[in-house]
């Protein structure tokens, strides 16, 4: 008997339970990439089986990570409904209970870090999670999702018919460039995923992809390279009522209406990347001579959006781990980027009584901290590196 992603089955069947009730189900991923992708696919699955599901990205800046009491009151109108969590909800123990008690029914599809123990979801696919059997652990949440949807739609994906062969492939291009844009290791299941979805992308049907082919001079590039033009755009973007813009992009049907959108964004892209490129040669300045074993630097000035790239940038270039952060008036949400064999993810647990929440993988991951533990939280890095 061939192993399975454990509550794989069980998600999908419970899925198509709430399509056949007439059950609310509402979409909630993470706003990066891989979360955008994840809800997408699903949402495409849902609707080509007769259903509509509400859909919401949290915005991090505002929000934070995951699952969330604003988001909540917002979404609490659809309750009783089957609330599916994408690329998140892994870290949302009490956030999970209080859907629970609104009467949401959770469903955690992630792929990240277990911390101790999950939450007490209805049904939680992750395959780190303990009891999983199947070998490969090292997924992006749009993965599992791709698999959800093979098993929603079964014979119409794929099944011999010329539009459900598209679809597959549209799925797989987007699995492709999601798992490429989360940095997941490009072995076994996921090499499978990537090559197929990068082997059609030039010929996608998909318009919200179509018109980076002719924004690109694409016969110039290798799939990879498209990709990676792709991504760089597409990985962070701004939200319109709960959507993200690569959302807005990636599902529209009218492709005059996308090339206006993707003309945007690649302008906000080409002034974000300057934003970034200033901030590390401002930082690097001033870390030049820093004998400390971590780069930990923030301030109201660094756009929540970038701290990810910024963290990836000062991370290549000290080769220590990095911690960014952005600041408000109370707390600070960062990002964390270790060179590899470096885990910054067990860096905080270690100092955990000093967050308000933290997660992610081991050399990607993020947290946020009120601003009095600001300092504490510095030192106790510091602290935990230096014993390494």
């Amino acid at each position: 008997m061939k192993t399975e992603i454990k509550n794989l089955k069980k998600a999908a069947q419970r899925i198509k339970r709430a399509i056949k009730e007439k059950e609310n189900i509402v979409l909630y991923g993470d706003a990066d990439l891989d979360g955008t992708v994840s809800l997408l696919i699903l949402e495409e699955a849902i609707k080509n089986l007769g259903s509509e599901p509400f859909l919401y990205f949290p915005e991090r800046g505002v929000e934070g990570y995951g699952l969330n009491e604003g988001a909540l009151k917002f979404i609490g109108k659809y309750a009783p409904a089957l609330l599916i969590l994408l690329d998140c909800g892994i870290g949302n123990f009490k956030e999970v209970k209080k859907a629970k008690k609104m009467g949401f029914e959770v469903i955690i599809i992630d792929h990240h870090e277990i911390l101790k123990e999950i939450p007490a979801a209805a049904i939680v696919v992750d395959p780190k999670q303990k009891g999983d059997k199947y070998p490969f652990k090292f997924f992006a949440t749009c993965g599992l999702s791709f698999k959800v949807a093979e098993l929603l739609l079964g014979d119409k994906l794929g099944g011999g018919r010329v539009a459900s062969s598209q679809l597959k492939q549209s799925f797989l291009e987007l699995v492709a460039l999601a798992t490429l844009a989360d940095m997941m290791p490009q072995v076994e299941d996921n090499q499978i995923l990537i090559e197929k979805g990068l082997s059609h992308l030039s010929s996608t049907f998909r318009p919200g992809l179509q018109v980076f082919l002719k924004s690109f001079d694409y016969q110039n590039l290798s799939p990879r390279e498209l990709a990676a033009k792709i991504i760089s755009v597409l990985q962070i973007t701004e939200f319109k009522e709960h959507l993200t813009e690569s959302y807005l992009l990636l599902s529209m049907q009218d492709e005059r209406e996308a090339a206006r959108l993707l003309e945007v964004l690649l302008e906000k892209n080409s002034q974000r990347r300057q934003v970034i490129a200033e901030l590390t040669e401002e930082i690097s300045q001033k870390i030049a001579h820093d004998s400390s074993p971590i780069v930990f630097e923030g301030s109201t000035e660094v756009p929540h959006s970038s701290t990810g790239s910024l963290a990836s940038r000062l991370k290549n270039k000290f080769k220590k781990p990095t911690f960014i952060f952005n600041s408000n008036q109370t707390s600070s949400r960062g990002s964390v980027r270790t060179p590899k064999e470096v885990n910054g993810l067990k860096a905080l647990e270690h100092c955990h009584s000093l967050l308000e929440v933290y997660g992610g993988h081991p050399e990607a991951s993020g947290f946020t901290v009120k601003n009095e533990n600001l300092n504490k939280l510095k030192e106790c890095l510091i602290e935990y590196f230096k014993k390494l």
